[in-house]
């Protein structure tokens, strides 16, 4: 027998139905929604499941109220501030390891560097070298701060040159965890760092996906092992 109340299952079926719009393109960050009385007219139910549905969607994060004339319900652009946070706290907590988030960074940057040497442009490849030669100039301008920070600009890009929303989502969030380590641990980028980041540009324009991988995999063994040394040395404090 089906114990769950008739207005639980209403509310829950217009979230899926509102999320499955969006997920599909039908809705879009920005889109502004019908009003709580259109929607239950819509939905053929109470404005008070329509209500908690929306309550629902805000806590998600898929929608937003705004306020004032020009105000209403609208569909929130993609955050992953709240997934960052959330995965810095179990970092920081103990809830997930130095190794369990270097190892998947590893996993994802692999597929990341092969994706983008699959579908990525010259315009792609062009950004990225701009963006070595700017984490160079902080360098040379003894910028410390502004060159770790310029440096991680790589990796943003090469997820941007997937074409895959999903992927630049987790590029941004590992990126933003890391750099959230090398910060606790004063950790500057590695000497060689540069090099190797221009090494896999000349990789993705020649399409050599294998090659691009092994550079990756090769650079973040080394820089994700400084990592665990870092944290272990600064436990031990």
């Amino acid at each position: 027998m089906n114990t769950v109340p008739r207005e639980a299952r209403v509310f829950e079926s217009i979230s899926e139905d509102i999320r499955a719009r969006v997920a599909s393109g039908q809705l879009k960050p920005g889109d502004r929604l019908s009003s709580e009385r259109d929607l239950a007219e819509h939905y053929g139910a109470s404005r008070p499941a329509v209500r908690e549905a929306l309550r629902s969607l805000e806590r998600g994060g898929v929608i937003e109220q705004r306020k004032g004339p020009k105000g209403g319900t609208f569909i929130r652009q993609a955050d992953h501030g709240q997934v960052t946070q959330s995965l810095n706290d179990a970092i920081t907590f103990g809830g997930v390891s130095i190794e369990s988030l270097t190892e998947s960074r590893t996993i994802v940057l692999s597929e990341v560097v092969r994706l983008a040497c699959e579908r990525g442009t010259d315009a792609d490849f062009d950004r990225m070298e701009a963006s070595i030669a700017l984490t160079e100039e902080r360098g040379r301008l003894g910028d410390h701060e502004g060159r770790r920070v310029q440096l991680l600009d790589f990796y943003q890009l090469l997820g941007q040159a997937t074409r895959n929303e999903v992927m630049v989502i987790l590029v941004s969030v590992l990126t933003d965890l890391v750099l959230k380590l090398m910060a606790e641990y004063d950790i500057g980028p590695r000497p060689t760092t540069i090099q190797t980041h221009r090494k896999i540009v000349r990789c993705l324009r020649r399409r050599d996906a294998d090659e691009a991988v092994a550079l990756m995999a090769g650079h973040l063994d080394k820089l994700h092992a400084f990592f665990r040394k870092s944290a272990l040395e600064a436990r031990g404090r």
